[in-house]
Formats: structure tokens, sequence, C-alpha cells
């Protein structure tokens, strides 16, 4: 049984499956069929929806996310938003006046989608009013595609909403929704068996999760389920024993040491953001281009770490930071550095019966440097061809600390020790750079795939190595404006 809200009204769904995405809970058994499918795969935003979770004030804050990637059953104690949800009779929602003025809808099938990140931008702007920038608006539509290219007056109706009568729906007016839904979440057990066709728990603590983990070590765990729910949508693949552990207090935690931060692993991206602006701000830059707002809304660390994709974006900034993990289970917990966890493609150090507990992300020192840089056919909601990492020191005119991560050049993740022996210790000339080329040459046979050649891979993660070089280069000429290459943002 799915206790939830659906548009202000409470609605209660049995004899759902594991494997249901809210896509297909929408419009095969509720009849909302204004949320399209597009991709099925989280690329496209035809499907977004809007999520409204109470926050540690009661209050329902809203998100954008993919209907088709998001397991039904995580709408538990939530209240779901659809296109159908916000106009009040013939009176159009700020967002949806503006589209229709703006002329910003052509075919029509990504427009609901459009309108449903709208609609969360809007109500962000409501609760904490703030200029409209290019970056804001970047983030709020990046995962939304318009393939009748319609994206300058999709650009104005979202300037132009605040302009319009702030017409709210009917289940706005609802004084009781939020608490009814706060009621709803507080009334779910500890840990609670939902599906009445296979399994779809979900503990609420540590413990809870370590003796499910004991009883069921097959079951896959599911947090964002950004990447899991591929296999459903993609491959056809059963997913009919599902752990999901969003709402275990203690994966939830961002706990600061004075040595550094150890990250819950169903931390989402979105509440990690705030704390790399303020110290890993090149780690917090790349968040721009990692997936949309829809997945950075629902996605985890701790998920991107335990997918072990070889393409992943931030296992290789993780790795150039030195990142430690701390796996759990019923047969205790144990810490070890994220370089020994990956093993083989999609083959990691956890057992069977473990999981990601946290990752540990070191306090930078004041003279540490990061650069990222990631090369992908899209610039948002795609995923890397290469990314690179590189951390270092510089003392007395040399390279010290140097580590040196990327993706998409090998199976797993991976570091490139020999270029950085290269380097270590050395001035940021020429001769070194050349040297650590070749190493990064040898070290790395990678992939070739739809997204990139071997060949083509292996310049690109040279190029990124020159590119450093050239860089400090003009910093040591006190050029520091100097810039390489464009910079792959609009902002």
């Amino acid at each position: 049984m799915i206790d939830f809200y659906l548009n202000g009204k409470r609605r209660q769904c049995a004899d759902v499956s594991p494997d249901t995405s809210i896509l297909e809970l929408l419009r095969t058994q509720l009849g909302q069929t204004g949320t399209k499918e597009g991709c099925a795969s989280g690329d496209c935003g035809a499907c977004t929806v809007a999520i409204g979770e109470p926050d540690v004030s009661g209050e329902l804050r809203y998100h954008n996310a993919n209907a088709c990637i998001t397991p039904a059953y995580q709408l538990q104690g939530c209240h779901l938003v659809t296109v159908e949800g916000l106009s009040r009779g013939d009176a159009l929602h700020p967002a949806q006046a503006a589209m229709v003025e703006c002329h910003g809808s052509q075919c029509g099938f990504c427009t609901p989608g459009i309108v449903m990140s709208l609609f969360t931008l809007h109500e962000e702007q409501r609760r904490c009013p703030a200029p409209l920038t290019q970056e804001r608006l970047e983030a709020a539509l990046g995962g939304n595609l318009c393939r009748c290219t319609g994206y300058r007056p999709i650009r104005d109706a979202a300037l132009s909403m605040d302009q319009y009568p702030d017409t709210h729906p009917v289940w706005a007016d609802d004084p009781e929704l939020a608490a009814n839904i706060v009621t709803l979440r507080q009334n779910t057990a500890t840990t609670s068996e939902f599906a009445s066709q296979g399994h779809f728990t979900a503990p609420r603590d540590l413990a809870a999760l370590r003796e499910l983990k004991r009883q069921r070590p097959q079951a896959r765990l599911v947090a964002g389920a950004t990447d899991l729910w591929l296999e459903t949508t993609q491959q056809l693949r059963i997913l009919d024993d599902l752990i999901d552990v969003r709402q275990v207090a203690e994966l939830n935690t961002i706990e600061e040491t004075p040595e550094g931060w150890w990250i819950g692993s169903a931390v989402t991206y979105s509440r990690l953001e705030p704390l790399l602006e303020v110290h890993y701000p090149t780690f917090a830059h790349l968040m721009h281009r990692f997936a949309s707002s829809q997945i950075r809304n629902r996605g985890t660390l701790g998920g991107n770490v335990a997918n072990a994709s070889p393409i992943g974006d931030t296992p290789p900034v993780l790795l150039a930071l030195d990142a430690r993990l701390i796996l759990d289970g019923p047969d205790g917990e144990r810490e070890l550095p994220l370089a020994e966890f990956f093993l083989d493609y999609k083959k990691t150090a956890l057992k069977d019966n473990e999981f990601i507990r946290a990752i540990f992300l070191p306090r930078p020192s004041c003279d540490q440097n990061l650069k990222v840089w990631k090369l992908s056919k899209r610039r948002e909601d795609d995923i890397s061809a290469v990314l690179a990492a590189f951390a270092w020191r510089q003392e007395d005119g040399v390279m010290r600390d140097v580590r040196l991560a990327f993706g998409g050049m090998a199976a797993i993740p991976r570091r490139a020790l020999g270029a950085e022996q290269a380097l270590e210790g050395q001035p940021p000339c020429v001769k070194a750079f050349e040297a650590a080329k070749r190493s990064l040459r040898d070290e790395f046979q990678p992939m070739t795939d739809v997204r990139g050649a071997a060949e083509y891979r292996q310049m690109a993660a040279s190029n990124m190595l020159e590119r450093l070089h050239l860089m400090l280069v003009a910093a040591s000429n006190q050029n520091t404006d100097a810039e390489v290459m464009l910079d792959a943002y609009a902002h």
C-alpha cells in the first residue's frame, strides 16, 4: 500500500509491484496522463513532476523529479503534484500562463515537464525571492529538452512568471495539508513492508537496515534510483526485492569534524551543494554539469560511488581529494580508502551484506588546489566521456601532494599513479608534464563506446594535463586571468 497525497487529495494504492515507477502509477492506475514518457531514463524531462516533503519546520518543500525513474513507493508520506493540479479552474498558474503568452509550447509533448520545473522554480522564488540569474535558470531547466528547439520562448516564460497574477491551486488553500502529510509520515512504521508483490522495504534507522541486509543480502539497495531504475526501464529486468535507504536517519547526516566531513550515503546532491560551495567551489561548479536538478534532487553521493561506473562524475573528484568510506553491515563497520573500493568493472570491495554508510571528504588545506574538467556530448544532464580531477599544492615552486584521477579511461575510476610520480616534487615545466603525459599513455587503455573512441579519450586526457600545465605557467607569470580554453558554461 502506498499512502500519499496527489494534487491535494489523499490516495492509497494497493497491489503495486516494487519496480513500479511514479510515471507508470500515474498513467496506468491513477488516470493522470498529463505526465509524459519520453526517454524513460531521466534524460529528457518530459515526465517531470513535483514532490512535496515537509522540512524540519513542517512546511512543504517542493522539488522536481523524473517520474520515469523514481520508485512509486517513495511517494509514501509525500505530496505529488502533476500538471493537472496547477490551475485554479480556468485560471492558469503563472508557470502555465507565462508559457502560453510567450508561445513556449510547440508540439506540446515536453511542455508538461517544463511547466512542472517552472512550478518548482516559482515555489522557490515565492519562498526565497532572489534574482533569476542565468545560472539559476540553467539549473532549473537543464534537465528539460525541447526537441522543437523552443528554448528562447521557454526562457522568456521563466523570466516573466512573476509578472502574472499569483494564481495558486485550490489545494494550496488547505491549511491542514502540510500537517496531514507530516502525520502520515510519522505514522509510517519504523520498518515498513509496503509491497504486496515482492519486497519494497523502507527502514528508518541503521539497526533495521543492518538486520534487513542480514536477512536478505541479495536485496538491492535504492536511494535516488537514478541509475538502478534504468535496469527496469531500459533492460526490462524485474526488481522485486528492494530496500529503500532514503529514510535511514544515520545515512542522512553530514557530520563535521576538525579533519573534514562524513557525508551520509543517502544525502542528496542538492543537500550537499551548499557545503561544496563554501569549501570546494570547484567541486560545486561541477554540480552544474552533473545531471540535472531532477537528478540532483534525488541522487546521492553514496549511490554514485556504489554504482561503480567508470564514467561516474564524482568518484574521480573524490579520488583526487583522497576520500575514504565507511562500509557497514550486520558484521559491523569497516573503513577503507576510496582508492581500494573499486576492483574491476562494476565490482567493488562491498560484501553481499554490506552497504556504504558514509563518505569522508577531507577538509582542504589553505594551499590546496583543485581543478575538475568534464567532457561530454551534452553540457547538462549527460555522463562524461572523460572527466579529470587534479589536486595539488605548490611549495617553493614545485608541485606537492599531486593526485590525478580520471573517469572514462579504464574499467574503474582510477588515479594516474605514474603521472603523479612524474610531477611530484617537480616545477610545472615542460619536461615534467611531458613525462606525465607519456606515463598516462602507458597507464591507461581507455574503452571505445558511443561517447568516444579510445584514441579520443587518450588524447583528451593528455590535453587536460597540458591545460593544467599552461594554467600553472600563466599563474607563475602572474597572469592570473589567463584561461587556456573557453569555459564550458554560459555563466
